[in-house]
């Protein structure tokens, strides 16, 4: 059985990413890029599908882990009574290839440990034709190719190559995995020390541009690394979470694949990076977002792949039992072909952060998005699938329209501030009969209070970012009765629920865990009613749900203490990061403008670091 999500930590090049557990292995990871095929997937089988463990020998021995200071390098500290050594992981931002790199150091007395490789490509379906070299092994299975070096003695036992090895204290082991097309040259070892240096300066070099003065400073940069980490350096886009189908809930079947980019994070993931100061990562998100809209806006996705691909076609993994048999395990996500409203809201809101706070000023942009107004004005009255992305009927959900609402609304403040040529007047109509729509269909008289959809007694944590983005303000009292309206009956626990699955009929069984990214918008909420303190108390709450290395899930399980959904998540931690700033946001110091630095501090470079390979 895989480790409990919790348990793991992530290491990454900014163009895939591993995930490694308390006890060494590495459970899951897609080569060469966030959405290709997993070659080691135990994460959602057995050992049979793919790991990578290297761990003391025996069963008396406990761990500790932290990553180094502001970067993504994990150190697992292994004792038992004889010793104590340390395992590195980490990836190093890439030139050609892809690296994961494993060094083993002697901390003191001594310690017997066990490595197993056990590659299996195609999500853990099929074992590779593996033969010695020199110093590893060579492993192959289609186009992929493998290639591991290392210090110490390897051998093959039960289609897994194996070393095992003793440390004391001083000593050091050393394993370096490298990915590669097996119908090209074999890629040229990598120079574990420079790597690491590389890593190591990258890293801290990148977070060193990050000045906020708050007591939340360090999880902020956690969760900074982490959105930084989720992004795919080519292109710029980032993707949700780097796995798919880890469940909403234990056992059940809301399991998705979520390495995708999404449209609906613009506006969110924009605000995190820009009040953080990261412009240059900002603005990359901007161009992929206008690369992937360009054709006929009635063609627009709700979400994309890495380089923008269109075709995110669902399928099941059947040969895989599921995380603790969580069945099916899906790949592609159909959700894809979904109408959903709000993705224009988002995308209008975005590009008007970006004017405002990047003073990024493209007519030529703003005529991509006249193209997409001039479409959602004939389709905003239309019901649709919602920001949850239901999979039952469509319907007239409220945070849809006010997100329609919110297209013409900044469309109008982009085509002012800056002279547009614009339909100005029409789309001031349009804008101010959708937000009369919603407040006289969407707005329950028996409740006294917004509800889910049109004539619907149903609540929905979307309602919660009203406030924030401006549809009413936070001292309208029917603002601060949906606020506590979703306190009553949405937060049995303490935490957010997105809706009541039992309830709401949304095309699949009831249950799931509490929505993390949900309950950082209370935070925001409570703060926008006046309600500070109590704002103050539900983040610190919401902090200590992450788990030691500062990594959260989509959902956390209250009735088992768990972590469920993909992870890490990126809207989970963009969420954190606002909500930090919504508190804090005023102690802000931004220490130089991008301007000035963009091009010297754009992180990593595309080639490889400086003595990187040998």
């Amino acid at each position: 059985m895989a480790a409990r999500i919790e348990d793991y930590a992530m290491i990454g090049d900014m163009e895939t990413a591993a995930l490694v557990d308390r006890s060494g292995s590495i459970d899951w990871l897609c080569w060469p890029d966030f959405s290709s095929e997993a070659c080691f997937a135990s994460l959602l089988g057995t050992e049979e599908n793919g790991y990578w463990k290297i761990s003391p020998r025996g069963d008396s021995w406990t761990s500790t882990r932290r990553y180094r200071d502001h970067t993504l390098i994990l150190e697992t500290t292994f004792k038992d009574a004889g010793g104590a050594v340390r395992l590195i992981d980490f990836m190093p931002p890439r030139g050609v290839h892809s690296d994961v790199v494993r060094i083993v150091e002697g901390v003191s007395g001594t310690m017997k440990l066990r490595m197993e490789l056990a590659l299996r490509f195609d999500y853990g379906r099929t074992v590779p034709w593996v033969t010695a070299t020199e110093d590893g092994v060579r492993a192959v299975a289609g186009a992929n190719l493998a290639i591991l070096h290392t210090s110490v003695p390897v051998h093959g036992e039960n289609l897994k190559t194996v070393a095992e090895f003793e440390m004391r204290r001083g000593k050091r082991v050393w394993f370096t995995l490298t990915h590669g097309a097996s119908y090209e040259a074999d890629p040229h070892p990598i120079n574990f020390q420079r790597a690491f240096l590389d890593t190591e300066r990258i890293w801290r070099r990148w977070t060193a541009r990050f000045r906020f003065k708050s007591r939340y400073r360090n999880a902020v940069e956690r969760s900074l690394i982490t959105l930084k980490a989720l992004t795919f350096r080519p292109t710029g886009g980032i993707v949700a979470a780097v796995t798919t189908s880890l469940p909403e809930q234990i056992g059940g079947e809301r399991n998705w694949d979520y390495r995708y980019c999404w449209l609906r994070d613009t506006t969110f993931t924009l605000l995190a990076l820009a009040n953080a100061g990261y412009y240059d990562e900002a603005e990359a998100w901007q161009d992929w977002l206008l690369r992937a809209l360009a054709g006929s806006p009635d063609q627009v996705q709700i979400m994309y792949g890495l380089r923008g691909e269109r075709q995110l076609e669902e399928w099941e993994a059947d040969w895989l039992p599921g995380y603790e048999g969580s069945r099916p395990v899906r790949i592609g996500n159909a959700a894809a072909r979904q109408m959903q409203l709000d993705i224009y809201g988002e995308m209008l809101d975005s590009f008007f952060h970006a004017q405002v706070s990047m003073h990024r000023h493209n007519e030529n942009e703003f005529r991509v998005l006249v193209l997409l107004l001039d479409h959602l004005e004939q389709v905003w009255k239309e019901p649709d699938q919602g920001i949850w992305e239901m999979r039952g009927a469509p319907r007239h959900f409220t945070y849809s329209k006010m997100m329609a609402w919110a297209a013409f609304d900044r469309a109008v403040k982009l085509a002012e501030r800056f002279k547009y040529e614009a339909p100005i007047e029409r789309w001031k109509t349009i804008r101010d009969a959708i937000h009369e729509e919603i407040c006289a269909k969407a707005y329950s008289k028996r409740k006294r209070c917004f509800t889910q959809a049109y004539g619907s007694e149903q609540l929905d944590a979307s309602l919660l970012l009203m406030p924030v983005v401006g549809f009413l303000p936070g001292t309208d009292a029917r603002v601060q009765a949906t606020v506590r309206a979703i306190e009553r009956e949405l937060m049995p626990d303490g935490f957010v629920l997105r809706y009541n699955t039992s309830k709401v009929q949304d095309g699949l069984p009831a249950g799931e865990g509490v929505f993390l990214a949900c309950s950082f918008w209370m935070v925001s909420s409570l703060k926008a009613v006046g309600r500070n303190r109590d704002a103050r108390k539900l983040f610190e709450k919401l902090l200590r749900l992450r788990n030691d290395l500062g990594l959260l899930s989509e959902e956390f399980d209250v009735e088992r203490k768990r972590l469920v959904g993909n992870f890490p998540q990126a809207f989970s931690h963009i969420a954190l990061v606002n909500a930090a700033f919504n508190l804090d946001g005023g102690k802000k110091v931004r220490a130089r403008s991008h301007h000035a630095t963009r091009r010297k501090t754009t992180v990593p470079p595309k080639r490889p670091p400086s003595g990187t390979r040998t």
